[in-house]
Formats: C-alpha cells, structure tokens, sequence
C-alpha cells in the first residue's frame, strides 16, 4: 500500500490535469484519477514503481475515452468554466478541448507534460508516426482557428 501512496503522492497531479484536460471538467477529472489510482492499488503488485507513472497515463486516457464514450450515449455536456488557467489562456485552451480526443490527449502529452514523440506512442499504444501526424494536424487546426480569434 504503502507503493501506491508514493503512487499518489508522485503522480495525482499529472493525472488530474490529464483528465481535466480530456474532460473540461473538474468533477469529471476528480472522479477519474480516483478511478485510476483505486485501479493501481487493485493492480498493484503487477505494476512497478519505475512504471507506475507510464501505466496511470494509459489507465486514465482509457478511462477518459470511456467517460466520453457514456458522455456520447447520454448526451453532451458543457465544458466547466471552473478550468484554472490566465485569462489570456483560456481561448488556447477552448480551442484544445474542441480537438478530437485522440489528438487532444498527443497534444495534452507533448505540450503540457513534456513527453517525446516516441514515449507518447509507447503510452497510447500507437506509432510514433501516428503521433507526430496528430501533432501536425492539431497544431495546424490551432493555427488557423487561434489566427481567427479577435
């Protein structure tokens, strides 16, 4: 137990803001890192503390997609007004959040956790072309729309 408190302790705010990212909201991403983390504390005798990190990132973009999949089947929901980010920020950051999911979450890694290309396909279970592909579109998207702003 005492591995999946330090668990915690080293990775609840990545987690958070990978989940907060995915879903615009605060309860949402709440309730996603709890789930992830009750996940590891099931799975903890297979988990290393070297990979603890890598396999919270792939348990809560798993759970993400889940929540979006339930959120799709139950109607939408509007993004929290609660994010934490500077003013200036905030229309970056909308724009983020209206990318598709699977670039959202290479653009979350590259950008705001600061992981390579190859360590993001590793954790999405892709290819690093695929990754780089995904950045490439969704920094051309972000262009165009953020170059349309006021």
């Amino acid at each position: 137990m005492a591995d999946v408190l330090r668990a915690f302790e080293e990775h609840r705010q990545t987690v958070y803001r990978l989940a907060l990212h995915h879903t615009g909201s605060v309860h949402d991403a709440e309730d996603i890192c709890q789930s992830a983390f009750l996940r590891l504390a099931e799975h903890a005798d297979r988990v290393g503390d070297a990979a603890a990190k890598a396999w919270l990132i792939r348990v809560t973009i798993n759970l993400c997609r889940d929540h979006a999949r339930e959120r799709m089947r139950h109607g939408t929901e509007e993004i929290d007004e609660t994010i934490a980010a500077p003013q200036e920020d905030r229309e970056v950051l909308q724009k983020v959040m209206e990318l598709p999911e699977k670039d959202r979450a290479v653009v979350y890694l590259y950008y705001f956790e600061g992981y390579s290309t190859s360590e993001i396909a590793r954790l999405t279970h892709t290819t690093q072309t695929a990754v780089s592909t995904r950045l490439a579109r969704a920094r051309e998207k972000l262009k165009r729309e953020l170059e349309e702003l006021p």
